[in-house]
């Protein structure tokens, strides 16, 4: 078989990945979040009455999904970072198909969590983590790019999901509904995986791309005091910006909204995410890596805040609430990008699984925590000012995430060296 061909630049660097790979990602990347995550908010309400299972034992159905999927990113990584994505993300694929059966026909719980903890770890497969390592190493100093064109693209698996669920779900209930997204993932990530990623997986280049290693390999960096406070601020941010998501609809009816207001304000903050990812390359353009960490870690605290300390009118809730969005569209791409443009492509896949492990775990423990501090307090704008001081508190640990500096000044795709 022809290896798929790659255009090539001067001094030997890659501006391109290999043909049809970022178009496979874009769509593999909405077919999976659509199905392994987005179906399940809509789904919820159908499971619990029809099954009588109670709601939050469910939702630890889900959250354990999240707590594997951080557990076994790390392994999935190396073994990524050493073979290629092809058959990760093509297992993974059939994995997550067998998954959504098993949880379509659970008998009881037990099954359903069963279903789902195998959910996560076809999540850890297939999802951003892989196809992130996948483009870095593929597309080199044209990744930023490419990262932006997939989570922009990812980002429409709630605006089609969710509307194609919940009409599953009035036609046939939701053990028929997650049959039918099962098939949905079978005939085009299966396939997809396993025929669009066949291009060779390039070696590491050892050059400028490299960042700041001063000679670290991947186990050195992830004990440094920069790679420490790098997955500190982040999973910070991270669980204060899902715990404020998830709560968003009762925070703007505490305030008086109607449940269609809210609604709409989550699905437009939905759509902020867009705006928050397009801007994402200008602000790059006139930053530094740590600058522009902090930078939107401390906006992400801004905007909980806002969202839940304005007492009104509704139209500058709903306001606040697109702003959260378009901060959490600029902080995936961040996330995405804050290990390369400090040091480089070489063993990402592991770094990144160890930095995003705990992250996933923080998200999968956010809607709780941020419930019980709601409990504790009586108080939705004290829960979020609570969630606001965890992002600023983000923000100030990102101003320690630059890595030692080496002789020679290092310049990113998308920002100024360090």
């Amino acid at each position: 078989m022809t290896p798929l061909r790659q255009r090539s630049a001067p001094g030997g660097q890659t501006p391109a990945g290999p043909r049809g790979v970022l178009g496979v990602l874009c769509l593999t990347q909405i077919v999976g979040w659509g199905v392994l995550y987005y179906s399940f908010p809509v789904a919820l309400p159908a499971i619990t009455t029809d099954t009588g299972w109670p709601a939050t034992s469910t939702l630890v159905a889900f959250s354990a999904a999240l707590v594997v999927a951080a557990g076994a990113g790390v392994a999935v990584g190396r073994v990524i970072d050493r073979h290629g994505p092809r058959w990760v993300m093509t297992g993974g694929s059939v994995l997550a198909t067998g998954a959504v059966v098993v949880i379509a026909w659970a008998p009881n719980l037990g099954w359903f969590v069963t279903g789902w903890v195998i959910a996560g770890l076809a999540q850890s497969m297939v999802l951003y983590a892989p196809a992130f390592t996948a483009i870095t190493r593929w597309y080199g100093p044209a990744r930023n790019r490419a990262l932006l064109t997939v989570t922009l693209v990812a980002g429409l698996a709630s605006t089609i999901f969710a509307p194609v669920t919940a009409a599953l779900l009035e036609q046939s209930g939701w053990r028929h509904t997650y049959l039918v997204l099962a098939a949905a993932l079978a005939l085009t990530t299966i396939p997809a995986h396993a025929l669009g990623l066949r291009a060779p997986w390039p070696p590491h280049r050892h050059s400028r791309d490299q960042g700041d290693r001063s000679g670290q390999g991947p186990r050195a960096i992830a004990r440094s005091r920069a790679f420490v406070a790098l997955t500190v601020a982040t999973s910070l941010g991270a669980f204060a910006m899902f715990a404020a998501t998830i709560h968003l609809i009762p925070m703007l009816t505490w305030r008086g909204l109607s449940a269609t207001a809210a609604a709409w304000a989550l699905g437009l903050s939905g759509a902020g995410q867009l705006a928050g990812r397009l801007a994402y390359a200008p602000l790059a353009r006139g930053t530094t890596p740590v600058s522009r960490a902090v930078a939107i870690l401390a906006l992400a605290g801004a905007g909980v805040a806002a969202v839940g300390l304005l007492p009104g009118p509704g139209l500058v809730l709903v306001g606040a609430a697109i702003g959260l969005g378009v901060v959490r569209g600029a902080y995936t791409l961040l996330q995405s990008t804050v290990i390369s443009d400090r040091w480089g492509t070489e063993g990402f896949g592991a770094l990144y699984g160890i930095l995003n492990a705990p992250a996933t775990l923080a998200m999968a423990l956010a809607p709780w925590v941020a419930g019980v501090l709601t409990d504790a307090t009586g108080s939705y704008p004290v829960t979020f000012a609570i969630l606001a001081g965890a992002a600023g508190l983000a923000a100030v640990v990102a101003t320690r995430t630059a890595p030692r500096r080496t002789p020679e000044l290092h310049l990113h795709p998308w920002g100024r060296g360090e």
